[in-house]
């Protein structure tokens, strides 16, 4: 319930606590606290378990844990029944990210090629040039005027 809060916070609302309510009246308070939070537990278990009841057996495995959409998208992408663990194992994507980058820049990729004749020969293996040569501006030229960039 307080995963974040660190020894410095806690440090600091357990002397504010001493310091409102005084060190008489602190144990007083905590145990009132401590029981309203149990109250609240109490009924919240207790409503989760009439809504089971109300929703019948076809309902059994019902957590309500997957009312959260995060946990609802994950519980089904870890399904096997729609395949996606072949998927996304079969695709890696640091892999096809640095593919990508190589292709941009103009750099042969570091995969091994089946015919090392192909990669001297002159050709990029069917591979397309994707980068832009830039074009050496004369001492006379002015760059190109960006009216969007001012």
């Amino acid at each position: 319930m307080f995963n974040d809060i660190g020894p410095l916070e806690l440090v600091t609302i357990i002397v504010l606590a001493v310091l409102v309510f005084g060190p008489d009246k602190l144990p007083k308070v905590i145990q009132d606290v401590m029981r309203t939070i149990r109250k609240v537990r109490e009924f919240s278990e207790s409503a989760k378990q009439d809504i089971r009841n109300e929703l019948g057996p076809e309902f059994k495995d019902f957590e309500f844990e997957d009312l959260n959409p995060k946990t609802f998208i994950r519980k089904q992408l870890d399904n096997d029944d729609l395949g996606l663990k072949e998927i996304r194992n079969g695709f890696d994507l640091k892999k096809e990210m640095a593919e990508v980058t190589d292709a941009v820049h103009g750099r042969e990729s570091e995969a091994p090629s089946s015919t090392p004749s192909s990669s001297s020969s002159g050709e990029s293996g069917g591979r397309v040039d994707m980068t832009k040569k830039p074009e050496q501006p004369g001492k006379d030229d002015r760059p190109p005027f960006d009216a969007d960039a001012t």
